[in-house]
């Protein structure tokens, strides 16, 4: 009975120790580097919906990324481990989201997660992954408060919302100046989630500050068939200057009801996103010409790898990146410069290799030439670009006009807004 009782204890023992080691690699979420194989990310984005379009464009962007490093040696601090993507579709809808971003952290066992295009999506998925102390890196979404939550493992290489509408406003002043165009009345339109709530919030900043009055406040719903009253409204008031935030349906929409109904201020100025859809062209024809919109990136940039890269996604996709297309293809180099340091898919190590970036050289140069995040996991140094709409040789293109280093130097920017009497 003793060598009995004493062989029990031994396997009692070992059998403790083994559910321990059990309970520290399941937990942890973490291999060394000798361990793994392939590094799954997952990655949530509009797959179906209105926004189709642009998640479309950024899983291409990060697809195309992740072959060229997966085909140069992969991450090499963790023998070559190789990258895999998985995505899940948000459809656009915050809960889904939710539900995607807990499926992929507990069944799918991700190192990590990118998404999501829209704020309103991107805002309770980051929670879910800071609950879980994940790692998620936010490469297009700009609601300011994404970074502002306190969170420890949430990182934006994008730019923030109020950003954009302080560049907005500084472009507005610069050019009134320029052109001996007084400016004294704005109006805002705007989708009515966080994001275009949150593009309100900077604007009665920054507006009133630069000496303008804000003389409409018109949100409406994204996934409107029907928006000639905020179009009326706002042609009463004839608005010097009308910013818009919008996804890609409602801003081909806007733009075309204010071409039917004549609306003419000085100046349209979107807020990327919709206006920088691919298919915005395509929905809206002649009737966007001489637009303005602001974003990270353009194609005429004068940018390292920017026209290289350009090229290749054109040829492999058949159309030109976006801004958005950009941001994602970059953060997936960061997001490999982060594995490479840590040299694991521990997430307290990873955590800490992004917030040690400091990225100045290879391909994520075409978007910024630094990339560095700060105390709240923000890119301290996103670079804004405001490009205009322009008919050339019978075809619309997105030209860059401001700042003036950033601007294409054969092209003159149309301000005001042709037939506006000034």
């Amino acid at each position: 009975m003793l060598v009995r009782g004493r062989y029990a204890k031994i396997i009692g023992l070992m059998l403790v120790a083994a559910m321990m080691m059990c309970f520290v690699v399941g937990c942890g979420g973490s291999e060394s580097g000798s361990d793994v194989e392939v590094i799954k990310i997952g990655n949530i984005l509009p797959l179906s919906g209105s926004a189709a379009p642009l998640g479309k464009i950024g899983q291409e962007a990060r697809d195309m990324a992740v072959e060229e490093i997966n085909a140069a040696g992969g991450i090499k601090s963790m023998n070559g481990a190789q990258i895999e993507m998985l995505y899940a579709d948000s459809k656009g809808d915050p809960a889904t989201g939710v539900s995607e971003a807990e499926r992929l952290i507990t069944h799918e066992e991700v190192a990590l997660i990118t998404g999501c295009y829209q704020s309103g999506v991107a805002m309770p998925s980051t929670e879910v992954a800071e609950r879980y102390g994940i790692p998620y890196i936010v490469p297009v979404p700009s609601e300011d408060q994404i970074t502002e939550r306190g969170f420890k493992y949430v990182f934006r290489v994008a730019e923030k919302t109020s950003w954009r509408n302080r560049d907005q406003v500084a472009f507005v002043k610069e050019m009134a100046e320029k052109f001996d165009t007084p400016v004294k009345t704005v109006a805002l339109i705007y989708e009515n989630t966080s994001w275009g709530q949150g593009a309100v919030r900077a604007w009665e900043e920054y507006i009133p500050a630069a000496g303008l009055e804000i003389v409409l406040k018109e949100p409406y719903p994204s996934n409107s068939s029907d928006l000639t009253p905020v179009v009326l409204k706002c042609k009463n008031l004839n608005p010097d200057i009308i910013m818009l935030v919008s996804y890609v349906s409602d801003a081909a929409l806007l733009t075309n009801t204010f071409a039917e109904h004549k609306v003419m201020p000085k100046a349209f100025i979107g807020t990327s996103g919709g206006f920088a859809d691919p298919a915005y062209f395509e929905l809206t024809g002649d009737n966007c010409e001489y637009y303005f919109d602001i974003s990270t990136w353009e194609p005429d940039v004068n940018r390292p790898f920017s026209k290289e890269v350009n090229q290749k996604f054109t040829e492999k996709y058949g159309y030109p990146m976006n801004a958005e297309a950009v941001k994602a293809y970059a953060s997936m180099y960061i997001i490999a410069d982060a594995l490479e340091r840590a040299g694991s898919t521990d997430p307290e190590a990873l955590r800490q290799a992004f917030a040690e970036t400091n990225l100045t050289e290879g391909p994520t140069q075409m978007y910024a030439s630094e990339i560095v995040f700060d105390d709240t996991g923000q890119m301290v140094n996103a670079p804004l670009v405001i490009s205009q709409m322009r008919k050339i040789d019978g075809k619309m293109e997105r030209v860059s006009v401001w700042p003036e280093e950033e601007a294409r130097p054969d092209m003159e920017v149309v301000w005001p807004y042709p037939g506006v009497n000034q």
